[in-house]
């Protein structure tokens, strides 16, 4: 089954601008649909093309790379052993799992030079940086990151009306009580599934939770296969499956002590940076100075990690249990997981965020003449001015953080905004959204 994704335009648009001059690269974690939206692009889109998968090759396949000096040569057996014709400046070459043989990687500079054939890749990025060894990274590469399904990508999926939503936001007034309970019923829907193309597959077909669960789980299984590759020792796998306790507890940073259960080493923080170039989490960094460029003030020491698909989230919540029991996701559907659970919808807000294409921020600084701290959950840098957002279940309480941002950073705040499943609202001074609105705040 096929899923429209926003990355089909990215290489609609790279097909007409620049593949004469660059392949493009699909890169991202395992199993967000690279390789089904490369090959849907190429039968739509070419006369013809070849899909080399480099994780179920023949060794007659990878013995077309030794002629790569002879390019005629090369295309001839190519075709000859996969069965098709080529056409120049008609058909696509599509390098499938492409960090499996890096030598192939290392022909694009001379294929795309060559210029009758286009050149896409595909590849899991943890898999793509370690396998780089002795070759030459191509220049003339461009990159697309493909993320997991994205809110407006499920809506279309699943059958809601994603449009509407960006005509409320415009209006920017209440919508009502009914209305707004229906639209986060959806959007719990989206973080009860997740935008796994697999998960969202199964329940487009009709399956019950429990094997949508089990198909996640499945997922999660996979990363730690591939965490095992890269560190043995299993500190990566430990790393990613403590992100939901750290969040619970509302630590200002992520702490590999606790993950990890020893005093942190440099091979421990290396560790953190492999999981990073994964794709299998998002991470947030501490701004030292909101007043300032938002990259140019990070502190790369002062993290959050989330989870990149909210789905995947809450089945590391619950992967002590042998199957994630339906009663768990028909709480989640009805609201009636516990108030406590707040951070579960903070991992949603750092899903939607990172899916516009932004990168993630937030912000602590000391209370005066106290231990305690004040902190901004996420930064959005909006033209000159940076908006403050802050991300609750209920979107009821204090917002002392908020308030003291305000008057902190009064000439360079643009906005504070809460973000939690209530309707629309404005009360001193502050904008209150439903979380599902949170993307078109991003865009706009």
């Amino acid at each position: 089954m096929f899923f429209w994704r926003k990355v089909y335009d990215d290489l609609v648009q790279w097909k007409t601008k620049y593949a004469d001059r660059y392949a493009v690269l699909l890169e991202g974690a395992r199993r967000v649909g690279k390789s089904t939206i490369a090959e849907r692009f190429a039968a739509n889109e070419y006369r013809s093309y070849i899909l080399v998968d480099f994780s179920r090759t023949s060794n007659e396949e990878l013995a077309c790379f030794d002629d790569i000096h002879d390019l005629d040569m090369f295309f001839l057996r190519l075709q000859a052993v996969r069965g098709v014709d080529l056409y120049e400046h008609e058909s696509l070459v599509i390098f499938d799992e492409v960090q499996l043989f890096p030598k192939a990687r290392q022909a694009i500079k001379h294929l795309v030079k060559d210029g009758r054939y286009h050149y896409l890749e595909t590849g899991s990025l943890i898999s793509i940086k370690k396998n780089v060894k002795n070759i030459l990274i191509p220049s003339e590469e461009m990159k697309i990151h493909v993320y997991p399904m994205d809110y407006e990508e499920f809506c279309l999926a699943v059958g809601k009306n994603y449009e509407a939503l960006g005509g409320i936001y415009e209006k920017n007034r209440s919508i009502g009580q009914q209305t707004n309970r229906k639209l986060m019923r959806d959007l719990r829907l989206y973080m009860a599934v997740g935008g796994m193309p697999q998960a969202v597959e199964a329940y487009v077909n009709g399956e019950n939770f429990a094997m949508i669960d089990q198909i996640k789980r499945q997922i999660i299984r996979l990363y730690e296969d591939d965490f095992k590759r890269l560190d043995p020792s299993g500190r990566l796998a430990m790393i990613y499956h403590s992100i939901p306790a750290q969040l619970s507890r509302g630590v200002r940073r992520y702490r590999l002590t606790q993950a990890v259960g020893r005093r942190k080493t440099a091979k421990d923080e290396a560790l953190v940076y492999d999981l990073i170039d994964s794709g299998t989490v998002l991470p947030s960094y501490n701004v030292t100075d909101p007043r300032v460029s938002l990259p140019l003030t990070k502190d790369t020491d002062s993290y959050k990690l989330y989870v990149a698909d909210t789905g995947l989230f809450i089945t590391l919540m619950f992967i002590d249990r042998p199957e994630a029991e339906n009663e768990i996701y028909v709480k989640l559907l009805s609201d009636k997981l516990p108030a406590n659970l707040g951070y579960l919808y903070e991992n949603l807000a750092a899903q939607l965020i990172a899916s516009s294409g932004r990168e993630l921020y937030y912000h602590t600084w000391e209370k005066t003449g106290s231990t305690h701290y004040y902190e901004i959950d996420f930064l959005l840098a909006q033209g000159t001015k940076i908006t403050a957002l802050e991300v609750k279940s209920a979107g009821t309480g204090r917002h002392e953080s908020l308030m003291e941002f305000r008057k902190k950073y009064a000439g360079h705040a643009g906005g504070s905004v809460i973000l939690s499943q209530k309707d629309l609202n404005r009360a001193d001074g502050l904008r209150y959204l439903p979380i599902y609105l949170l993307p078109f705040l991003c865009e706009r």
